[in-house]
């Protein structure tokens, strides 16, 4: 199959038409506005046109580290780092300021996805006077409801109607606007079109990373759970607009679970031309992008910036870049070796930046509480999920151009060579206390410790703190262009971002059937399919060497006779650690005080490894993010009832 090719720059301002009030007044005085106009899209280019852009649309969500950073922070999985902004305070909910309209960067998600809404109207509303296939126009309605899923659970009920009638392909700007309810943007919005995809499209993508039946029942399943636990509201959490839990065809929160269930059986069953992979290791393996287990990824590449959207030697921090692996990428360079066997020199810059997966680029803005790692990743034994999701060693690379020669030396004073670890996070606390010696400088320049007989310096998972933690491997770049030397580090990944996996209807399947639903395979059965593939090592990441090793029958021995949802949840943080999806499961599930209410971690400096226990407030209210100021403030007429209450 053909790669696709999402041709970015020229499409650009087509993605960004002005129609539901978003803040669009530059991108109308760069392109002329006929190419807006319904004649557009009633031929195959302007239809084919529409459809590449709805890919393109993707990385302006996908990889945007802002948005990313609405869908974990503040969650079990993340708080925010030392280097934290603003924007990241915020979302942590734990004291350091409020989520309003103006700082909640929900607002990249509100922009990008009424934008493609706009764009699959029109390629639905005229694709008959353009003859193009039902199959094309498929994609156009998934596009549809998967935009309008996101914005659904995101922030509540939102409008149908972008100023030309419902679901209808708007050319003018419009400066009035009605929500609409939870209910009817699932059962007029998200459900017909993405029913209607499953018929329609394809088994095997047109174009590798193209839309599919698998895709769309994937969506759909997870659609009928989430708009299930909607229904049932078990923690009596408020929506917005008000309208009372019920649905408009009658039917129960039961009946969606089992449709979710049967839905996700269907695609497990006849899942095309996808298949899981079959370690852990691989799904995130940079040299195995865009592999049979992904259904859906924002695209990048390093062979045109054209067509990468952006720059392949600097990033500025801005979609459509792939830089959300930056933020939970602590500022590992400081680390430092001696050139001096005698005494501590500490004038060895031993792991520099490099464009490799293990590294990249640092911003710590995010960092892992210190429960991820005891806790969510308790086995890392049999499980291979923590070494497949984080950099936990750190390794000299004095070797790339340009070459640091000499001597060097670590930890104890020990001679180390390139490629050894440098530093390393323990898996556990070690059985010997470890030295942590003052100044912070004695110990690798950041305050690590040091064992005895150990070359590397060490910290344990007590001493993770907001500015020394265990980065996130799996997002890492890779670039096959750096020759002998560090490539380009400062620079986007030129990676997929990955969206969707066929992994997750398993978890889909498995959480339907624990809320009530049956079928051939029960929670248990469907969850130990994931955790038997979490078992086979073909590598130890972080020891950087092969281990051919098969834990799958102590990980299923190990899965609970009966698992509940906070089960489930678990294992959902341990397969998806830091991919976008948790916020998503805690609200869906009401779980998100529960479970993220507290987390422990250590401080601001080096030498603050002491973990304190910080408490969040969430309220009822957050379980919506705020509408964007800018929407607001474009608004004519009453804009009070526009706004989610408590915002």
């Amino acid at each position: 199959m053909k790669k696709i090719q999402f041709y970015l720059k020229s499409i650009k301002v087509f993605l960004l038409t002005g129609l539901l009030l978003v803040s669009c007044t530059e991108i109308l005085e760069e392109q002329p506005r006929s190419i807006f106009e319904p004649g557009f899209f009633q031929t195959q280019e302007g239809i084919l046109g529409g459809i590449t852009s709805m890919y393109a649309h993707l990385r302006y969500i996908y990889g945007q580290a802002y948005y990313y950073n609405t869908t974990l922070t503040g969650t079990d999985e993340a708080t925010y780092a030392q280097s934290a902004d603003q924007n990241f305070l915020v979302m942590d909910l734990s004291g350091q300021g409020d989520i309003d309209p103006n700082n909640s960067r929900a607002d990249a998600l509100w922009g990008a996805a009424f934008s493609n809404i706009n764009t699959a109207n029109g390629v639905i509303e005229f694709a008959a006077d353009a003859e193009v296939s039902d199959a094309l126009v498929a994609e156009a309605r998934f596009f549809r409801a998967f935009d309008y899923f996101l914005l659904v659970q995101t922030f509540g009920g939102v409008p149908l109607d972008l100023g030309s009638g419902e679901l209808a392909f708007n050319i003018e700007p419009s400066r009035t606007s009605v929500r609409n309810t939870v209910p009817e943007v699932y059962t007029r919005g998200i459900f017909p079109d993405m029913l209607q995809a499953i018929e329609d499209l394809p088994a095997t993508p047109r174009l590798t990373g193209t839309a599919t039946k698998t895709l769309a029942r994937l969506y759909l399943a997870k659609a009928y759970l989430t708009y299930a636990w909607w229904l049932e509201n078990p923690n009596n959490i408020p929506t917005y607009p008000e309208t009372p839990r019920e649905d408009p065809d009658g039917n129960t929160a039961q009946w969606y679970y089992q449709e979710a269930y049967n839905i996700a059986m269907e695609a497990i069953n006849d899942p095309g031309p996808f298949s899981l992979q079959e370690t852990f290791y691989d799904v995130n393996l940079a040299q195995n992008d865009r592999n049979s287990e992904l259904l859906l990824y924002a695209d990048h590449t390093e062979d045109s910036e054209f067509y990468n959207g952006a720059s392949l030697v600097w990033g500025n921090g801005a979609a459509p870049e792939n830089f959300a692996g930056w933020m939970m990428t602590w500022n590992y360079t400081v680390l430092r070796s001696s050139s001096s066997a005698s005494e501590w020199a500490g004038n060895i810059e031993s792991v520099r930046r490099e464009a490799i997966q293990a590294t990249g680029r640092p911003w710590t803005r995010m960092a892992p509480p210190i429960g991820v790692i005891t806790n969510t990743f308790a086995d890392k034994t049999n499980d291979s999920r923590y070494d497949g999701t984080f950099t936990t060693v750190y390794r000299a690379n004095t070797d790339r151009t340009p070459v640091i020669s000499g001597p060097m030396y670590n930890a104890n004073l020990i001679e180390v060579q390139p490629g050894d670890a440098i530093l390393t996070f323990l898996d556990d606390e070690p059985d010997q206390a470890i030295d942590y010696p003052s100044p912070s400088s004695l110990g690798g320049n950041i305050g690590a410790g040091i064992l005895p007989g150990r070359s590397d310096f060490v910290i344990s998972p007590s001493g993770i703190s907001r500015i020394v933690h265990p980065g996130l491997w799996k997002l890492g770049p890779y670039r096959t262009d750096s020759g002998t030397g560090l490539g380009e580090p400062n620079a986007g990944s030129t990676r997929p971002f990955n969206i969707a996996k066929l992994s997750e209807l398993y978890f889909i399947a498995a959480e339907a059937a624990v809320q009530g639903a049956t079928g051939p395979m029960s929670a248990r059965e469907l969850i130990n399919v994931i955790r038997a593939r979490a078992g086979v090592w073909r590598w130890d990441n972080n020891g950087n060497t092969e281990k051919i090793e098969d834990n799958s029958a102590e990980m299923v021995a190990a899965t609970p006779a009966e698992i509940d949802i906070n089960y489930i949840l678990a294992e959902r943080s341990r397969e998806y650690y830091g991919e976008g999806y948790r916020w998503y499961d805690l609200i869906r599930t009401q779980k998100w005080e529960e479970l993220a209410g507290t987390y422990q971690i250590g401080g601001m400096s080096y030498s603050d490894r002491t973990p304190q226990t910080i408490t969040r407030t969430i309220q009822p209210f957050h379980y919506l993010r705020p509408i964007p100021q800018s929407q607001i403030d474009a608004m004519t007429g009453d804009r009070t009832t526009y706004q989610n209450p408590g915002y």
